[in-house]
């Protein structure tokens, strides 16, 4: 199992966030910092991710073992990433060094914020959040998942969301090819408005756009 852990930094670029609502669900949020320090700014936050369902100590490993798990990924496609965002190897590892300690110390502290739970099926209300955020799973791992899981997990995050999605990358891990069937999945979901957005983030060559999906009220 790999759980990756993000900066607030990071997830302030790829999804563009100049301001938070007072409610945000992260799923899947991994080893991510980012509910603990938007719950530190008075948000409602909440993480789900299947790892949860861990024992602490279990979770702690796994966190660790994560860290240069990830950097052989970007290792075995290293002409597939660029490094204006972060400038170097070693400051993005010291991000996500941090990211991690971060969530650690949260996820002892407040367990409540941090949701044993997956996609497609969440245990949460219909319109239970603001702003429901998605990272490095829906179109990352389409060699994964397929054309169906992505739509039932689409539908589930405007399910669970009172305005408004963000979806980021676009494009699937590795060398960062495009995912065919974007368009046909848009043209299911229904009661929405959707754009693509460019952020102010690339790590993943062309990986500098997200998905935004707000709901018709």
């Amino acid at each position: 199992m790999l759980v990756t852990s993000r900066s607030y930094a990071e997830y302030e670029a790829m999804f563009d966030l100049t301001e938070l609502p007072d409610s945000i669900l992260d799923c899947c949020a991994g080893g991510a910092s980012f509910t603990a320090e938007a719950a530190a700014r008075g948000v409602d936050a909440i993480a789900a991710d299947p790892a949860y369902e861990l024992e602490p100590a279990e979770l702690v490993d796994t966190v660790r073992r994560s860290l240069p798990a990830t950097a052989g990924i970007i290792d075995e496609h290293s002409g597939s990433f660029v490094w204006h965002w972060y400038g170097t190897p070693e400051r993005k590892d010291q991000y996500r060094i941090e990211a991690a300690d971060a969530f650690l110390q949260d996820v002892a502290a407040a367990p409540e914020r941090y949701v044993a739970a997956g996609l497609p099926d969440l245990p949460f209300g219909d319109r239970r959040f603001e702003l429901v955020l998605c990272s490095h799973l829906l179109f990352t791992w389409a060699d994964k998942y397929d054309q169906d899981w992505h739509l039932a997990s689409l539908r589930e995050l405007v399910r669970v969301s009172n305005r408004e999605v963000r979806i980021f990358p676009l494009v699937m891990q590795g060398a960062g090819d495009p995912v065919p069937y974007l368009p046909e999945l848009m043209d299911a979901l229904e009661g929405v408005t959707w754009e693509i957005r460019k952020v102010p983030y690339e790590f993943q060559v062309g990986a500098d756009q997200m998905l935004v999906i707000t709901r018709d009220n």
